[in-house]
């Protein structure tokens, strides 16, 4: 059979409807999922990477970054919540794709998300990892930073320099503990995010708030700062091309609306409640991300926002009217970058669950523990493997990676809504995507074009990834797809 055979839609459909021990316990209502969705958005992005982003890409403009990353996401999230709702199975993209686009594009899009998932929660474990060397700082406790700092960092072009640092240590031990929290079960992990995403939406709504009353206006000028090169690498900066690399380097803070798609076969009532956890989180959001870009670049000099804690590192720059804020941030971020992981590597395991049972993989990742019927053996390998990354490499290299691994899985996500709609027309479509002509090839196109404005250098890391994973799929994945042989190749 040839590259591109497709997996049926009635046997995708057929595993959805699967009851027992060895399948996937339905648990999550509508609520759920939309809390599922926030809690992988509002993390890194909006407690990290929003202000590093700033300071090194945008200025103050990193919100038109963050509005033009909030309307490609739209264009991607109602193509997901259309085939969320047709295939409302576990693997999201990547069983989609499976369906519409074939078998070898299914590969691709599944390794770009294991960038995707994966080297988002491991950047997510750096940024926690920052929040929490803060917080025992302040109760007198030092940790050394060569247990704190990774052990490599960028340098120029392509390469890794060493930093003297051992190991992340915080970073590997919160991912393997939220591994722990994944397998005990679906309805308690669930109670748990939900519980801890309502403490950070809060620490985020306070930080507004009282930030609002602190902004300098002068901060925020120029709004859009001037084009600057460095001498050196001739590498640009600012102005309008840094607004459209910002808007690449920080969309995988989108990505948490995505993560709910990975939960089709543990939904109640999938049809209805995926695209509205799908569409609820993102505008909720969207907002909230908006409103923290412009009190942090109000607040401080943006210039003064590339540390791993940026939102700490505002609130304290303005004194003692604010001291009391500094460790609600601190915790807060904390428990708020938890549930980001949770999601992720809820997300991630539910997509090696899917590729195991369809044999792409070891069986071992769709093994399913008969009494808390969730992913063991898949959870744990996720959260090894992120920990490993998240103990040994920096935020920003790790960032980069995420958002343009997102960007090519949402750009075939979309192109597979258009296959769909030619192809097979009369399918049952609980949520139909509006103005399909429009928005779904917008959303190809908006994607690709910010992949092509992300760094040279995230080209090439992502180069020798795709090389790695098409030695996999030829050498393993290939030769025991289980649907080899079986059904038709595509057209």
């Amino acid at each position: 059979m040839g590259l591109f055979t497709k997996k049926p839609i009635d046997v995708l459909l057929a595993e959805a409807s699967e009851e027992g021990s060895h399948s996937l316990k339905r648990g999550l209502g509508a609520f759920n999922l939309t809390t599922l969705g926030i809690g992988s958005v509002i993390g890194a992005g909006i407690f990290v990477l929003t202000g590093q982003a700033a300071a090194q890409h945008a200025g103050p403009a990193i919100v038109l970054s963050y509005v033009l990353g909030g309307i490609v996401c739209a264009f991607a999230a109602l193509c997901y919540a259309e085939l969320s709702a047709m295939i409302p199975v576990s693997g999201s993209a990547y069983t989609y794709a499976y369906a519409t686009l074939g078998e070898f594009v299914a590969w691709l899009i599944a390794w770009d998300l294991i960038v995707e998932y994966l080297f988002a929660a491991s950047t997510v474990s750096v940024g926690w990892s920052g929040y929490f060397v803060g917080a025992m700082k302040d109760l007198g406790i030092h940790i050394p930073a060569i247990f704190t700092d990774a052990p490599f960092k960028a340098g120029e072009g392509y390469h890794l320099i060493a930093t003297g640092a051992v190991l992340n240590v915080p970073a590997v031990l919160v991912l393997l503990f939220t591994a722990g929290i994944l397998i005990m079960g679906i309805t308690q992990s669930a109670i748990f995010n939900n519980v801890v995403v309502m403490i950070k939406v809060g620490v985020v709504l306070l930080v507004i708030a009282f930030g609002f009353a602190h902004i300098h206006p002068a901060n925020w000028h120029p709004f859009i700062p001037p084009v600057e090169t460095d001498p050196v690498t001739h590498a640009t900066k600012y102005g309008l091309p840094g607004i459209f690399t910002a808007a690449g380097v920080i969309f995988f803070a989108y990505i948490g609306f995505e993560t709910i798609s990975t939960a089709g076969q543990e939904a109640i009532n999938p049809q209805k409640n995926m695209p509205i956890g799908i569409i609820a989180a993102l505008v909720i959001c969207t907002t909230l991300y908006l409103l923290m870009c412009l009190v942090i670049t109000g607040m401080l000099p943006f210039r003064e926002l590339d540390v791993p804690a940026p939102v700490y590192t505002a609130v304290d720059a303005i004194g003692p009217s604010l001291a009391w804020l500094k460790p609600v941030v601190t915790w807060g971020a904390m428990i708020g970058l938890f549930s980001t992981m949770l999601s992720l590597l809820y997300g991630q395991s539910r997509i090696f669950y899917a590729m195991g049972r369809d044999g792409l993989l070891p069986g071992l990742f769709a093994k399913v523990h008969s009494k808390r019927r969730t992913p063991w053996a898949g959870t744990l390998i996720t959260a090894a493997a992120a920990a490993l990354m998240g103990g040994l490499f920096p935020i920003g290299l790790l960032g980069e990676l995420v958002s343009v691994g997102t960007l090519l899985a949402f750009s075939l996500i979309c192109a597979g809504v258009v296959y769909l709609r030619i192809k097979e027309p009369d399918m049952e479509r609980p949520f139909k995507t509006p103005y399909w002509k429009v928005i779904a090839p917008l959303g190809v196109v908006s994607c690709l074009y910010l992949v092509m404005s992300l760094p040279m250098a995230t080209f090439m890391r992502l180069f020798v990834w795709m090389i790695v994973g098409l030695v996999v799929y030829f050498g393993y994945a290939r030769k025991h797809a289980k649907y080899q042989g079986q059904v038709l190749p595509a057209e």
